[in-house]
């Protein structure tokens, strides 16, 4: 027995969905992953002084900034947010411009230099560039691209989201420019919702909620600092934190190290007494590690495992919590006012009564032709 699975879509619709579902996830992990990494992965596996992860056991990983990784998320949210949206508005207008003009061209080598006066309006439309058959597709996509650069990082670039409006301002003027002037009338076409795309957003605002914790939490300096002035700064246990509650939070945050400890390929080239007159002996680097001559040498501090947990509780609490009220929100407004779901109930139920009066009122009539029809077969009889 042989059994033939078919992977095809049935339906036209189902193929649009799975062509827009694949198309958004490959251009989502190519356009983000670089701000994933800085996020979520850079630095984080780079091992410490004297014991560094190396790959292939010869290049050392990269590592963050001193000031912490989330300055350079930052900065490549705001290189996205205004190179590669001005990059897009230019190339959007730029390419059926230069189209045009290359047509314009062609047409005067071939018909003379006034020739475009002499065409009717009809041709002259004619001869501008065709909308492709995906068009409406390319502006939906760029769309939720920026909707999702605009919220999944937006607690490392809070900018985002004025930058997306001011770039949105811009496009719907190039928009209306470009549809006017440089394409073809588009052919109109009847769609029940945005599709499949509303389930993209939601799944968006899904992963931006718990995105934003992460960075949040594991990014940032929140929750160090946070703990510090909680449990181990001067204002530990009075239940307050100030401005002096942060007073020794960066010498709390640097770990010891004894520079002999060194790996021989990371050996310093120089011991520093030409600047300091004497051997540098330790130097410090960001972590929570116990100092070289403890009982458990460059092993996680007590604070380091208080820290996790924090940032752990943190992401939990702030992912529900704001799960709540986005769900009492929607509770609150739904999506069709009550009035408005009143009406297309009634104009339903209005509907389905004419409905059932026009058959009741073809079911009379085939009933007395019927019977009409009886009673002239009855008189033929004699």
């Amino acid at each position: 027995m042989c059994f033939c699975v078919s992977f095809y879509p049935r339906t036209e619709s189902e193929w649009e969905n799975s062509f827009t579902l694949k198309m958004f996830l490959f251009q989502f992990v190519n356009l983000n992953s670089s701000t994933f990494y800085i996020a979520f992965f850079l630095g984080r596996f780079t091992g410490r002084p004297g014991a560094y992860l190396r790959l292939i056991n010869r290049w050392k990983l990269e590592e963050c900034h001193p000031s912490g990784c989330l300055i350079d998320l930052c900065m490549q949210m705001g290189i996205i947010m205004v190179l590669k949206q001005t990059w897009n508005n230019f190339m959007e207008l730029g390419y059926p411009l230069i189209q045009n003009w290359w047509t314009r061209r062609k047409l005067r080598r071939e018909h003379g230099p006034k020739a475009k006066a002499s065409f009717p309006q009809w041709e002259r439309d004619y001869n501008l560039q065709p909308m492709n058959a995906y068009g409406l597709f390319d502006e939906y996509l760029e769309m939720i691209l920026q909707f999702g650069f605009t919220t999944i990082f937006v607690a490392a670039f809070p900018l985002a989201p004025l930058l997306a409006l001011l770039n949105n301002i811009i496009e719907i003027r190039l928009d209306a420019y470009k549809f006017v002037t440089q394409w073809r009338r588009p052919l109109p076409s009847q769609a029940k919702d945005i599709g499949i795309w509303y389930g993209i957003l939601e799944g968006i605002g899904i992963l931006s909620v718990i995105t934003n914790a992460f960075v949040i939490a594991v990014t940032s300096d929140f929750i160090p600092r946070l703990v510090y002035a909680y449990k181990y700064g001067p204002c530990a246990g009075q239940g307050r934190a100030g401005e002096g509650c942060m007073m020794g939070y960066v010498n709390a945050s640097l770990s010891v190290f004894r520079v002999s400890d060194f790996e021989k390929r990371s050996q310093p080239k120089t011991t520093g007494s030409e600047l300091f007159g004497d051997a540098v002996k330790y130097c410090r680097y960001r972590d929570y590690r116990e100092p070289p001559d403890s009982a458990e040498p460059y092993s996680y501090t007590l604070q380091f495992w208080h820290v996790l947990a924090a940032r752990l509780a943190f992401i939990i609490v702030f992912e529900h919590m704001v799960f709540a009220i986005k769900t009492l929100i929607a509770y609150l407004i739904p999506d069709l006012p009550k009035d408005l779901r009143d009406r297309m109930r009634r104009e339903k139920y209005l509907i389905q009564e004419m409905m059932y009066e026009a058959e009741l009122e073809r079911l009379q009539k085939e009933k007395n032709e019927k019977k009409k029809k009886d009673k002239a077969h009855h008189k033929e009889w004699p």
